[in-house]
């Protein structure tokens, strides 16, 4: 299974506005500490409003902050929400041109494995991932500790 640079940009996003906690975050705050493109975390950023991770809010002490508790935020959802493609090859889409199709058995194992990568993903919040390491991803992120 590989997930997409959009997933994984959309994880970090969380971590760190789960980090700053009620601290309102910017894009370019974030794309600085992860040295990513701003313009791409724009669109990740939008995605995320979307579906209810992140609002935004406008003005001259606006920002980013998580939209519900980390306890709240679903791994398996997020990525569910933020992958377009699950398909991990080509007789899973519309288009196949596999011609074994019909005799072979290899659709339903990587189903399976498909499946239970998402049920491992779906036993996990933002908050399991944000607790136990909060101190050490703070300050690999210079975020000053939550008062």
């Amino acid at each position: 299974m590989h997930l997409t640079r959009f997933t994984d940009y959309s994880l970090r996003v969380l971590i760190y506005l789960g980090l700053k906690g009620e601290q309102r975050s910017t894009i370019q705050e974030i794309a600085e500490q992860f040295d990513i493109s701003r313009n791409h975390l724009m669109k990740v950023v939008h995605q995320l409003g979307q579906k209810g991770y992140v609002t935004a809010i406008r003005g001259k002490h606006g920002g980013l902050v998580l939209q519900r508790p980390p306890e709240e935020i679903n791994l398996g959802k997020l990525v569910r929400d933020t992958e377009h493609d699950l398909r991990l090859v080509e007789c899973f889409g519309d288009h196949n041109d596999c011609r074994i199709t019909q005799a072979c058995l290899l659709t339903s194992a990587f189903n399976e494995a498909l499946q239970a990568f998402l049920a491992v993903l779906d036993r996990y919040t933002l908050a399991d991932m944000l607790d136990p390491r909060r101190q050490q991803l703070s300050q690999l992120l210079r975020i000053a500790p939550l008062a």
